[in-house]
């Protein structure tokens, strides 16, 4: 008995709390294959282009990772991204200066706060669902940024974003070709390293874990609601500002037609990630392996020459298999949730004994 404990006990360890472990094992495996199906897979220039289409998503995934955290679903990260970085790089053109590199972050990074404070302060003060008030100010955010900033295509950078554009944290030549990794790779993992101390760490992290649990129950246990809510929201708009700059950054051009429409891939890849679409739980290692995941799947779909509509079929069933087994595992979870115990109704003779109750969560 000890030794069939202690084996369940290794594989839970191994699985993660989050089935951190089966996504690293699904990630060898698709590698593996691909790599057998096409060598040229398996080298320095896959790996670093999978990496550089990875920063952006990530970004945007560890965002959405709070929201769902705390029970909501995000729907308007993309319309704030590109909102604040073409506004940001708007400005400059049109006041003929350059703010350089840091102020252009700061100006960014205030224009999604501003918009992050909006979503914040609806949902929170008025009790709204949190993806039909996203979905409603996507569009409001897009039709302003149209209609009062611009709608053209920017082929020319400030000078102060335009500098970095080019530049490479590490270059490798390799027989299969030349690798480049893009130096904004190194914002990206700071801010996963930020965000996991911060849920880790701190109790504002503890009070979003809460509020995706049970947030009358959070409310009652002394934790503010409503201002962790906005304040998590903001801190949502400045993260989705960071990825439309670096998209922009790295693309060489500013554009407001960019990046809304792809967020069921950053949903999916979050929820892949073990982020319950419920609330209460999620991480940023399985975020990160989630986005991972993503992006090889998807390369590796490039590499078979599957259209790209096929591409996002896939994407759509991997969100639906992992919603569903979500559903599965809480399903099952409340059925395990049973009394030890239990008198029946009609019962007679001596007093029966107390009623035990035992949990077992999955």
């Amino acid at each position: 008995m000890s030794a069939d404990r202690s084996r369940a006990a290794l594989l839970r360890r191994l699985r993660g709390r989050n089935n951190e472990g089966v996504l690293v094992l699904v990630l060898l495996v698709l590698v593996i294959g691909m790599s057998i199906a096409n060598p040229v897979f398996f080298s320095l220039p896959t790996a670093f282009g999978i990496l550089r289409s990875a920063i952006v998503p990530m970004i945007f995934a560890l965002g959405v990772l709070l929201v769902i955290i705390s029970g909501g679903i995000d729907m308007s990260f993309a319309a704030i991204a590109v909102f604040a970085a073409y506004t940001t790089i708007k400005l400059q053109l049109a006041g003929g200066f350059d703010l350089g590199l840091v102020g252009a972050f700061v100006v960014a990074l205030v224009l999604g706060a501003a918009l992050g404070a909006i979503n914040g302060f609806i949902i929170a003060k008025f009790r709204l669902p949190t993806m039909i008030v996203t979905l409603g100010t996507r569009g409001i955010f897009t039709g302003a940024l149209l209609t009062y900033v611009g709608s053209r295509y920017i082929a020319d950078l400030p000078a102060g974003m335009a500098s970095v554009s080019t530049t490479n944290l590490v270059a490798v030549t390799s027989p299969t070709g030349n690798a480049y990794l893009h130096v904004m790779v190194v914002p990206a993992i700071l801010l996963a390293v930020l965000i996991a101390w911060v849920l880790r760490r701190t109790m504002f992290g503890r009070s979003i874990y809460a509020i995706g649990g049970d947030a009358e129950a959070a409310r009652r246990a002394g934790i503010r609601v409503v201002r962790t809510q906005v304040w998590m929201y903001v801190l949502v708009g400045m993260m989705a500002a960071v990825g439309g700059m670096i998209y922009m950054i790295m693309g060489r051009s500013g554009t407001p037609q960019e990046l809304v429409g792809d967020e069921l891939d950053i949903i999916a890849a979050v929820v892949l990630g073990g982020a319950s679409i419920f609330g209460g739980r999620g991480s940023v290692t399985g975020t990160v392996l989630g986005v991972l995941l993503i992006q090889v799947i998807n390369n590796s779909l490039i590499l078979a020459g599957v259209p790209s509509a096929w591409q996002r079929t896939a994407v759509g069933l991997l969100l639906v298999i992992g919603v569903g087994i979500q559903a599965i595992a809480a399903r099952r979870s409340a059925r395990r949730i049973r009394t030890v115990d239990e008198p029946d109704d009609g019962a007679t003779g001596p007093a029966t004994a107390p009623v035990q109750h035992e949990k077992v969560t999955a």
